[in-house]
């Protein structure tokens, strides 16, 4: 790969050092030195509301530019209920929507190539990663679904509150984060 890949890396998990987050940390470290690494922080983003949309909030376009500027992006979420987190879902919103005063096409999702990972109960976020998969294609995002990595975690990791991955766990990261090189190549 002559030219390293933008992967930007939106993590869900609110907790100051939750699961979620070291799972992208761990994945950050698997794509050292093969691409470039940012982290979006939309903590400052409204909640939707087309009140808010013209003119377009510093907030909202710092988090556009930040996609736009992104070959991919790498979501790492919790569930929650069956789903995913309501923030997430609230920043998605804002990436579908076209830029004040243009057409529908500039919205930053759309095109926009995604993948998934998250670490939580038993269930490994099956249902939160589908539901993540499915809002993302709907509002036109190139999704890599095949290869998503979804962590149960051990109760060693529930009591101790760091994250000890397995080695399959391990060995599917590593497999997702080359997947994802390759998809957004």
């Amino acid at each position: 790969m002559a030219d390293k890949k933008n992967v930007l890396f939106v993590v869900g998990t609110l907790r100051k050092d939750g699961f979620n987050l070291q799972l992208a940390k761990r994945a950050e470290q698997l794509l050292a030195g093969r691409a470039n690494v940012s982290w979006l922080d939309y903590s400052q983003l409204p909640l939707m509301n087309q009140d808010l949309e013209n003119p377009e909030q510093e907030a909202v376009a710092k988090v556009r530019q930040a996609v736009r500027d992104a070959d991919g992006v790498w979501f790492f979420s919790p569930q929650y209920n069956a789903s995913f987190p309501g923030h997430v879902k609230n920043l998605v919103d804002w990436l579908s929507r076209p830029l004040p005063g243009k057409g529908r096409d500039t919205a930053v999702a759309g095109g926009m190539k995604a993948t998934v990972s998250g670490a939580g109960g038993r269930t490994a976020t099956a249902q939160m990663r589908t539901a993540l998969d499915s809002l993302l294609e709907f509002v036109g995002a190139s999704v890599m679904r095949e290869g998503e990595t979804g962590v149960a975690l051990s109760g060693a990791s529930w009591g101790s509150g760091k994250l000890e991955l397995s080695a399959d766990d391990e060995a599917a990261l590593a497999a997702q984060a080359d997947a994802f090189l390759e998809f957004i190549a």
